[in-house]
């Protein structure tokens, strides 16, 4: 009997029975994988089996040595053109040793910017598998490898097998080896186990695989008889899905003494929060233990999830529960299933009105759109800088006080939800009722956030994750008691996702540090490199306000208390420059489109550039001279270039100290760019008016 978490290397690469285009073992060659000729070469093990790229280390350099000691190394392995239109299943078996990290990406020709499919940045002292969803795609794609082993001396990032297979990575027969990447959480009496193969294990007549009717087929199981204490749990536990996925998930199933145990399905998200899919009841008399049950269920990811079986026993009289056949399909199990709601009804940055949002009339007082030309003197919205928000004032009411309520739109019961908002506050000394956010549902109303301490009059980001029992309402509700307590309330760009603000906020995360040229700044910056051969003084990555009166920013844009990148005027002299650099970009024959928030604001403000580096030369794309505004302004650029380059950030300081000047939430895109405000090619430039 082979236990499933005694699985070793050997047995993970035995052959399989279904490897699409994209496959390999390593065992001789790299299959059609090649080493992109612009980054460090991956190179294969001379016995086969795996193929690595390692750190830049010397013969005389030792594992202790800082991290600094050696230069950033990266290789990038490209898949031969594959063309699969279905849905597939990438498998992947690797190593990170010492530091380092690993990126799989997708490259379509017709793209110019690679979609980030799955990362890590843990080590192991052993091979580790993961599994990846490839969706049904209709154009040729390449899949990309970029390992990024770390500075240290010993550092290394290994390949040992690809394996793609059609399906859902959900999907499992259990007859592969690798067992389809599903695990078994330890415990130290209750365990799921292969079983089948012609081997009895099992009482009670339970030896056959579901589909192969015979006892050559395997299957899971997991057995009472080494129980010891009340409620001893099995778990095995599926690959976390990696792109959201909606439908019917199906398996088979027997147990014997059901009075002895519970089988229950679970779906798990990445914080370990559980919601039952399904629970088995009581089995017909009819079937006997050596009939397969077949079971349909609903599952609704749009975020990842694990599948969970587990089984609880209260003996070590509590049976067997066998389990095989594990399948997916897009389609839901039942005709009357409601399709995954779509909570972006509910988002809105109030450019063009209120959108779905309405105002409560009763009150008395209404919430003003309004736009405010950005100056020196007054903040524009957080969307643009320069476009519209909504406000509720008291001072400008004949009145003393008032409130406001903005009520959105009906969201589905029975679900939790992420609301992210941006406020700002003015003039306010009661904080209590300055604002505060409601859950309307039927008659009743609760308060589900309100705000705690001044935001200083800066944009501060707000997320609040709430679950509802019953269809509701997220209403915004502005009071002021008195003419003399309160000041303005700003409010701007709502968006509302499904799941825990942790969940989305870390696949954001994920997903931007991916991204080639996406930054916001708040754990790093994000790839982007100081040139230290042309500048004198770095960027600084700060948060708060700049140590200079009168001049940068007071909070960064993307959440007002984060970390943006900013040029101290102070320690240089009037016209020099520091220069920030994205890290090599490929060129392709479409348009991108570069995003950027930038601030200048300070007397003596130089100029901000935006160039394009290709072979050396710069060409420029975008530039803006002098003070321009004590809000956060958004630009967009869109360019194009067929051969591999990098962006560059230029600030040059002006004639005072006051010239300070940041920028944050850089951005990278296919295609062109919505809104435009600048388009600019390879040899022009110009400024935006």
């Amino acid at each position: 009997m082979l236990p499933f978490y005694l699985l070793t290397l050997a047995g993970i690469i035995q052959a399989h029975n279904q490897m699409l285009p994209g496959s390999c073992t390593f065992e001789s060659s790299t299959c059609g994988y090649t080493s992109d000729a612009d980054y460090t070469r991956w190179t294969l093990h001379e016995d086969g089996r795996f193929v690595m790229v390692e750190s830049a280390s010397t013969d005389n350099q030792t594992d202790d040595m800082h991290d600094e000691s050696q230069r950033e190394v990266t290789g990038v392995l490209l898949s031969s053109v594959l063309e699969q239109s279905e849905w597939s299943c990438l498998r992947l078996v690797y190593q990170i040793t010492g530091s380092g990290s690993l990126d799989i990406l997708q490259r379509t020709e017709a793209k110019s910017v690679d979609k980030p499919l799955w990362s890590s940045q843990t080590p192991s002292e052993s091979w580790v598998i993961s599994s990846m969803d490839l969706p049904n795609n209709t154009e040729p794609y390449r899949i990309v490898l970029e390992g990024k082993p770390g500075r240290r001396a010993g550092s290394s990032v290994a390949i040992f097998e690809i394996h793609i297979s059609p399906g859902y990575c959900l999907e499992c027969d259990f007859e592969e080896s690798h067992l389809c990447a599903y695990s078994n959480q330890w415990n130290a009496n209750v365990n799921w186990y292969v079983g089948g193969g012609g081997l009895q294990f099992l009482q009670n007549d339970i030896v056959h695989d579901h589909r192969v009717s015979n006892k050559t087929g395997h299957f899971m199981y997991v057995d009472s008889i080494y129980a010891r204490t009340f409620k001893e749990v099995a778990k095995l536990v599926s690959p976390m899905t990696t792109v959201p996925i909606s439908g019917c998930l199906s398996f088979q199933y027997k147990r014997s003494e059901e009075e002895g145990n519970m089988f229950t399905v679970f779906a798990r998200d990445s914080l370990g929060q559980y919601q039952e899919l399904w629970k088995a009841g009581s089995e017909s008399h009819s079937q006997t233990p050596a009939d397969w049950t077949p079971v349909q269920v609903d599952l609704k990811a749009p975020y990842s999830v694990q599948v969970v079986f587990e089984v609880a026993f209260n003996s070590q009289r509590g049976g067997q529960v066998v389990l095989d056949d594990i399948s997916f399909s897009p389609e839901f199990c039942s005709r009357d299933t409601e399709p995954i709601f779509d909570p972006s009804i509910a988002n809105c940055d109030f450019e063009s009105g209120l959108c779905l949002y309405t105002q409560d009339q009763v009150t008395g007082s209404s919430w003003r759109r309004v736009s405010v030309r950005p100056n020196i003197f007054r903040n524009g919205d957080h969307t643009t800088g320069s476009g519209s928000f909504l406000m509720a004032n008291s001072q400008l009411r004949p009145h003393s006080g008032y409130v406001s309520r903005l009520i959105g739109p009906t969201l589905s019961g029975n679900m939790k939800y992420c609301l992210r908002f941006y406020f700002s506050l003015r003039g306010f000394n009661q904080k209590d009722q300055a604002l505060s956010v409601y859950l309307q549902q039927s008659s009743s109303q609760e308060k589900i956030w309100t705000q705690g301490e001044k935001s200083r009059g800066i944009w501060i980001a707000e997320d609040v994750t709430f679950q509802t029992s019953q269809p509701a309402k997220v209403v915004f509700v502005s009071s002021c008691r008195s003419f003399w307590e309160c000041g303005s309330v700003a409010l701007d760009d709502i968006t509302v996702n499904l799941g825990d603000c942790q969940l989305t906020a870390a696949v954001a995360g994920v997903l931007s540090s991916s991204l080639s040229g996406h930054c916001d700044f708040e754990t790093g910056l994000c790839g982007y490199i100081q040139d230290k051969e042309r500048d004198d003084v770095d960027w600084e990555r700060r948060r708060g306000p700049t140590p200079t009166s009168y001049t940068g920013p007071t909070g960064d844009h993307t959440i007002g208390l984060g970390y943006y990148l900013h040029m101290e005027a102070s320690p240089l002299l009037p016209g020099q420059s520091i220069r920030l650099l994205s890290r090599p970009l490929r060129g392709s024959r479409g348009p991108r489109c570069l995003g950027f928030y930038y601030h200048m604001y300070g007397s003596g403000t130089g100029q901000l550039s935006v160039h394009l580096d290709k072979d050396k030369e710069d060409t420029l794309l975008w530039q803006q001279s002098g003070e321009q505004s004590i809000a956060w302004l958004r630009a967009r650029v869109e360019y194009q270039c067929d051969s591999q380059h990098q962006i560059v950030f230029k600030a040059t300081r002006g004639s005072s100290i006051r010239s300070d000047i940041a920028i944050d939430d850089i951005t990278l895109e296919s295609g062109q760019c919505p809104e435009m405000e600048i388009r600019a090619t390879v040899g022009t430039s110009n400024e935006i008016e």
